[in-house]
C-alpha cells in the first residue's frame, strides 16, 4: 500500500502594501481607543483630580514625618495615620473656619466704621504718608483732595467701584463652602494614601519602569525628591515667617493677630510674602499714634520679609540636589501657569525634564569633565 504525499497548501498571497495598510489601520484604531479610554477616565475622575494632586503632594512631602511618628507609636500604622489626619484637619479646616468666624464676629464693627467714614469723610493724611519713598507724595495729595471733598466726594469716588466690589464679593461667598468640601476631600484622600502608601508607591514605580525601564523608575523617584524639596523650602519658610510675623504683631499690640497670621500663611505659601500683612499693620500703628511700636514693627517686618531669601534656598538644597535656579523657575512659573498647586507641579516637571535631558546627553557623550 502506497501512501500519497499530502498536497501542500499554499497561503493566500498578500501584498506588502495591503499588510502595511492593515497594520496601520489596526494601530490607528488601537491608539484612538486608548486615547478615548484615557479621556473618559479623566472625565470621570475630573471632580477628584485637583484634590488627588494636592493629597499626593501632601503625602509625599510628609511621608518621612509619618514614618517617624509610626516608629514612636510602636511601629503601628493606624495610630500614626490618625494623628496625621487630625493634623491635616487642624491645618486645613481650622484656620479657614476661624477666619470665617472672625469675619462674622467683626462684621458689625466693619459696618460701623464704613458708616462713620461715609458720614464724616476721610481725615487728613498723616505726615508720614508723604514721606513714603516713590509713591508717598502722590498718595498724600490724592488722600488730601478726597478729604477736602467731604463725604459727598468720597461717595462719588467710591461709587464706580462699589458695584464691581459687590459683584466680586457675591461671586466668592459661594466658593467658601466649596473650598471647605475641597479641603475635606484632600484630607480623606491623604488618609487613604497614608494607609496604603507603600502599595501606591510600588505601583507608580512599576509604571515608570514599564514605561522607560530603569530611567523611568529613577524619574519617579526624582519627582518625589523634588516634591519634598519644594515642600521643605516653601512650607517650612512660610511657617517660620508666619510665626515670627505673628509674634511681632502680638508684641506690637495689633488686633486680630490670629486672622492676620492665617492670611499671612496663605500669602507666604503663595510666594507673595508676609509684607502684604505686616507693612499695612505698620501703617496702622503710625496712624493710631503708636510711633515707637510702629518703628519696632517696621524693623521686625523687614527682617521677617527678607528671611525667605536666606532660609528657603538652604532648605530646598537639602531636599534635592538640583540647581536652585531650576527650582525657583519651577515654583514661580508653575504658580503663574497652574495656580497654587503649580508651586509643586512646576519644579517636578522641570526637575524630571532636566534629569532626562542630562541622561540622554551623557548616554552618547559621557559625563562632562
Amino acid at each position: 500500500m502506497t501512501l500519497s504525499q499530502p498536497t501542500p497548501t499554499t497561503a493566500p498571497e498578500t501584498s506588502p502594501t495591503g499588510s502595511v495598510r492593515q497594520d496601520l489601520a489596526r494601530t490607528t484604531l488601537a491608539v484612538m481607543c486608548l486615547l478615548l479610554l484615557i479621556a473618559t477616565t479623566l472625565w470621570v475622575l475630573r471632580p477628584f483630580l485637583a484634590a488627588g494632586v494636592w493629597a499626593t503632594m501632601v503625602v509625599v512631602s510628609t511621608w518621612p514625618l509619618l514614618k517617624a511618628l509610626q516608629a514612636r507609636l510602636g511601629n503601628r500604622r493606624a495610630p500614626a495615620v490618625a494623628v496625621m489626619t487630625l493634623g491635616l484637619l487642624l491645618l486645613l479646616i481650622l484656620p479657614l473656619w476661624a477666619a470665617i468666624g472672625t469675619i462674622a464676629r467683626h462684621a458689625d464693627r466693619v459696618t460701623a466704621l464704613a458708616k462713620t467714614v461715609a458720614d464724616s469723610g476721610l481725615p487728613q493724611p498723616p505726615e508720614w504718608v508723604g514721606g513714603v519713598p516713590v509713591v508717598g507724595a502722590k498718595v498724600a495729595a490724592s488722600w488730601a483732595r478726597t478729604a477736602q471733598a467731604g463725604p459727598d466726594g468720597l461717595v462719588a469716588r467710591l461709587a464706580p467701584y462699589a458695584s464691581d466690589a459687590m459683584r466680586w464679593l457675591l461671586g466668592h461667598v459661594g466658593s467658601v463652602g466649596g473650598l471647605l468640601v475641597h479641603f475635606l476631600l484632600v484630607v480623606i484622600l491623604s488618609t487613604v494614601l497614608y494607609a496604603n502608601g507603600e502599595t501606591a508607591a510600588r505601583g507608580v514605580r512599576r509604571f515608570g519602569r514599564r514605561l522607560a525601564a530603569e530611567r523611568g523608575e529613577n524619574s519617579i523617584i526624582l519627582a518625589g525628591q523634588a516634591i519634598r524639596a519644594v515642600a521643605l523650602g516653601v512650607g517650612v519658610t512660610a511657617v517660620v515667617q508666619t510665626v515670627l510675623g505673628g509674634i511681632g504683631l502680638a508684641v506690637a499690640g495689633v488686633p486680630l493677630v490670629g486672622l492676620l497670621s492665617a492670611v499671612m500663611l496663605m500669602l507666604c505659601i503663595a510666594q507673595l510674602g508676609p509684607a502684604l500683612v505686616l507693612f499695612p499693620a505698620v501703617a496702622w500703628m503710625y496712624w493710631t499714634g503708636e510711633n515707637a511700636w510702629g518703628t519696632f514693627l517696621l524693623v521686625w517686618s523687614l527682617v521677617v520679609t527678607v528671611l525667605d531669601n536666606v532660609l528657603r534656598p538652604v532648605l530646598i538644597k537639602r531636599g534635592a540636589d538640583l540647581p536652585l535656579l531650576l527650582i525657583f523657575a519651577g515654583v514661580i512659573g508653575g504658580m503663574l501657569g497652574f495656580g497654587l498647586i503649580g508651586i509643586f507641579v512646576g519644579p517636578v516637571v522641570l526637575a524630571v525634564t532636566y534629569t532626562l535631558l542630562q541622561v540622554w546627553i551623557e548616554a552618547e557623550l559621557g559625563k562632562a569633565d
